[in-house]
């Protein structure tokens, strides 16, 4: 018995030095640049906010925060070279839906979702519905009225299943519009789509859309966020018009690989609330139609857990599949 014991307490000592020199490093975090993965092409929403967090949250750490775009297979690629990376609190991931979505549709994920853990929401990109100008209607209301009349159905161009678009369109149709998803390979090939009058109709991030609305090529419907967009507030959302459960954004939030000390992660997700809270984080993206969405570790997570609740309904009940 005393001997176990001992052996016990042998083994337990043996793990001191590395559980404290473990809590050292986290109080020295960070000591070098810090790496945000952007899992998109530069220029897009993510990618916007995400420059614009990282200025931020890099002068609160006292460390660059440098941006790296790894897009591909729909942001798959940039979220699985995270989910994979060593988990030191210098490799970090801004996500958006696809980080819920992706393994919804997919037959195959390179990773689980439990590898990539939720720090905190950064921002918000409206999605904004928007059509061809030729389109008989300037509100949700009157565009359902009409699509309803449609024998055919209403074409709607998306960035590909399971994108933010494909789940509007399928919102929709939980409201009776019969909707034909016409897939492109990304958001800005739909709404050239729509702007060209190939489709009449499609939703798409604020930043993409607000241009070409406030010129007169497109007409902005309805916005499928959870209040007015600062920059364009004479545009009502769809809940205002009566249609509360088309809601959705393009988000983008910060994940961590699975493994990071929960030191660093309470630091970085402290850093990046006060951030996102910052006068100077709020005017470099507001006036661009983005909305920033501050919160702790625990609102974020709620915000995932229900996403994936609620967008797994409609992906299954949509047959959702990736594109082939």
């Amino acid at each position: 018995m005393k001997r176990r014991m001992f052996t016990a307490i042998a083994s337990v000592a043996a793990l001191l030095p590395a559980v404290a020199c473990g809590i050292a490093r986290a109080a020295d975090w960070p000591e070098r640049p810090i790496r945000w993965i952007v899992p998109f092409g530069a220029g897009g929403a993510n990618d916007l906010i995400a420059r614009a967090a990282a200025d931020a949250v890099g002068k609160r750490l006292g460390q660059p925060v440098i941006i790296e775009n790894k897009p591909g297979a729909g942001a798959i690629l940039g979220a699985d070279y995270v989910a994979r990376a060593k988990p030191d609190g210098y490799t970090w991931l801004v996500g958006a839906a696809g980080v819920v979505t992706n393994s919804m549709i997919q037959a195959k994920m390179p990773y689980q979702d439990s590898d990539l853990v939720p720090v905190g929401m950064i921002a918000v990109a409206p999605s904004v519905i928007v059509v061809n100008p030729n389109v008989p209607a300037s509100n949700l209301k009157e565009f359902i009225a009409w699509a309803k009349t449609q024998s055919k159905g209403i074409d709607w161009s998306t960035a590909g299943s399971g994108s933010t678009p494909h789940f509007v369109a399928e919102m929709l149709r939980e409201d009776g519009v019969n909707v034909n998803i016409i897939p492109f390979k990304s958001g800005s090939e739909g709404v050239t789509a729509v702007l060209t009058g190939t489709v009449p109709v499609t939703s798409e991030a604020s930043i993409v859309v607000l241009p070409s609305v406030k010129a007169g090529k497109l007409k902005a419907l309805a916005t499928t966020y959870k209040r007015r967009i600062t920059a364009y507030d004479q545009l009502p959302t769809a809940k205002e018009q009566g249609f509360a459960n088309v809601e959705i954004g393009h988000w983008a939030g910060l994940f961590a690989p699975k493994g990071v000390p929960q030191p660093i992660l309470d630091k970085m997700a402290k850093e990046l609330e006060a951030a996102v809270r910052s006068p100077a984080f709020r005017d470099k993206v507001l006036p661009t139609g983005i909305e920033p969405e501050p919160g702790t570790t625990a609102d974020f997570v709620a915000f995932i857990t229900a996403e994936r609740e609620r967008l797994g309904r409609l992906a299954k009940k949509a047959n959702m599949r990736a594109d082939q």
